[in-house]
């Protein structure tokens, strides 16, 4: 696995890639904090989740840089927040989070949103001209979260199985330059309303 800097965190928490000698810890950490699982996938985590997260493949044909999985830890090595993001996805500066979660016993404290800025800096500096990733819009907590955090919505697109469920998503950007919404699409025209193709 390729090694390079990771996301500077002044939370106290440290990140290190996670790999498939985590797959336990990750496990444990997904059946510890089970309310993303209930709310989008319709179901507890399952056996092989971890797994899973680590080893996701993109869907044939989508081009990208590099696939990270970090993982933050606080002072006892207990992992506490997971990120999976991947760079230039389908375009170049493209960035997609797909999956953020802090522990529970450490919501509402600020923390989440400190990650994501250091992690936003991050990207930044790697060459990130936006951020993307796609919300469940039923869950409206999370969909809060990101619109605080800067995103917008760019477009909705229905029947997307996630898990036991079908849901209709929001697909979300913020851009880290002064790029505008119609410079995105320019790049991601599988963004543009108009635009049948899936997630």
């Amino acid at each position: 696995m390729q090694q390079g800097p990771l996301p500077h965190s002044s939370t106290g928490l440290w990140a290190r890639e996670i790999t498939l000698l985590d797959v336990e810890r990750l496990q444990a950490f997904f059946v510890e904090n089970p309310d993303y699982f209930h709310r989008v996938h319709g179901c507890a985590p399952q056996p092989d989740e971890a797994r899973d997260e680590i080893d996701d493949r993109l869907p044939e044909g989508w081009s990208f840089t590099r696939k990270w999985k970090i993982g933050y830890f606080d002072a006892t090595g207990a992992l506490v927040a997971m990120v999976s993001i991947v760079s230039d996805l389908l375009a170049p500066g493209v960035w997609h989070i797909g999956l953020f979660m802090l522990a529970g016993s450490l919501q509402g404290q600020g923390i989440a949103r400190q990650l994501h800025r250091e992690l936003e800096d991050w990207a930044a500096g790697l060459g990130a001209r936006w951020l993307r990733l796609s919300v469940v819009v039923e869950n409206v907590r999370a969909e809060g979260f990101w619109r605080a955090c800067g995103y917008v919505e760019a477009r909705t697109r229905d029947g997307i199985e996630l898990g036991r469920l079908r849901h209709r998503v929001r697909i979300m950007i913020k851009p880290l330059a002064s790029d505008a919404l119609e410079d995105y699409l320019t790049l991601m025209p599988r963004d543009r309303v108009e635009s049948p193709l899936a997630v």
